[in-house]
């Protein structure tokens, strides 16, 4: 339980304003909806600004207007996806799994087939089929492959949407996860390697790059029993994929310089947007306000 700076009402499940550092209830959780000291940063004069919670508001405090907008505002029809990328990027894996092992078998192409290829993999024989560089990155080899990508995305993907908001989240996501596919395909022509390649690897480590730069000292409890920096892990993936791309493969069978691509993506973005808003000082499991949960329409900060 805590209290609202605002009434003293006990909550619950309070909100924590990132401009002044409070604690509200959710009557006067945003930064409009309480005395936030934190307006002075944003030196507007005018009293009116862009929260980072409406979209729909630009920089000079007017409303942008545009069908988009509207589409994405809360209680438009899309404004659930608002907060929640992380999960419908989550639901979009599985969805694509199923389509591999399941849907494709059962109408005659089988797992690993040249048409299943040519429509789940990066390949450095089919390297402009540019389908594939998108749905490259939602399909995986198997159960563990996704399982692992997707602890990732579950756990670190919510706090970098709630930092960056949801619209730059889904470009992260996707730009980080088709640069790799490209970056993979570009050495594998090189190198003479017709092996195909598929999986959200790329895009996970981007976002862990991300959050690599925001907060190196940001606690990761690996195999959810050690606690370990995570510039640790990061600075392990980075030596790991050099040393795979120069011909000692620690771990065979894994694409090195997708995975390489991917955290230069997300430590070159996280130096964009550092400094920006605060983060938490250890990965909480379980419940909580922002990104802990999957949220309604329009739960969550940023444009989108």
């Amino acid at each position: 339980m805590a209290t609202c700076d605002a009434c003293g009402r006990s909550e619950n499940m309070p909100y924590h304003c990132r401009h002044c550092g409070g604690t509200f209830c959710g009557e006067h959780r945003l930064p409009e909806a309480h005395d936030c000291t934190g307006l002075d940063d944003w030196n507007d004069p005018s009293g009116i600004f862009d929260s980072g919670f409406d979209g729909s508001v630009d920089d000079s405090g007017t409303r942008s207007g545009g069908r988009f907008s509207d589409l994405t505002a809360t209680g438009g029809p899309m404004g659930y996806f608002r907060g929640n990328m992380t999960y419908v990027f989550l639901g979009l894996m599985f969805i694509t799994f199923g389509f591999q092992n399941l849907v494709f078998p059962v109408i005659g192409i089988p797992v690993g087939s040249s048409l299943w290829n040519a429509v789940f993999t990066v390949s450095p024989q089919h390297p402009f089929y540019v389908w594939t560089w998108v749905t490259s990155v939602f399909a995986h080899s198997g159960l563990t492959h996704i399982l692992f990508n997707g602890i990732v995305i579950y756990f670190f993907g919510r706090l970098v949407e709630e930092y960056i908001g949801s619209r730059d989240f889904t470009l992260l996501f996707l730009g980080s996860g088709i640069l790799a596919g490209l970056g993979y395909l570009g050495l594998a022509i090189l190198q003479g390697n017709p092996t195909p390649a598929l999986g959200a690897s790329g895009a996970a480590l981007a976002i862990m790059g991300v959050l690599t730069v925001l907060n190196p000292g940001l606690r990761v409890y690996l195999y959810f029993l050690l606690p370990v920096p995570i510039w640790v892990l990061t600075g392990a993936y980075v030596l790991i994929s050099v040393s795979g791309i120069l011909g000692v493969p620690l771990f065979p069978g894994v694409a090195d310089a997708a995975h390489l691509v991917g955290l230069l993506v997300g430590l070159a973005y996280g130096q964009r947007v550092k400094n920006q808003y605060r983060l938490p000082n250890q990965l909480q499991f379980g419940g909580g306000r922002g990104g802990g949960g999957m949220g309604g329409p329009g739960r969550g900060r940023g444009p989108f």
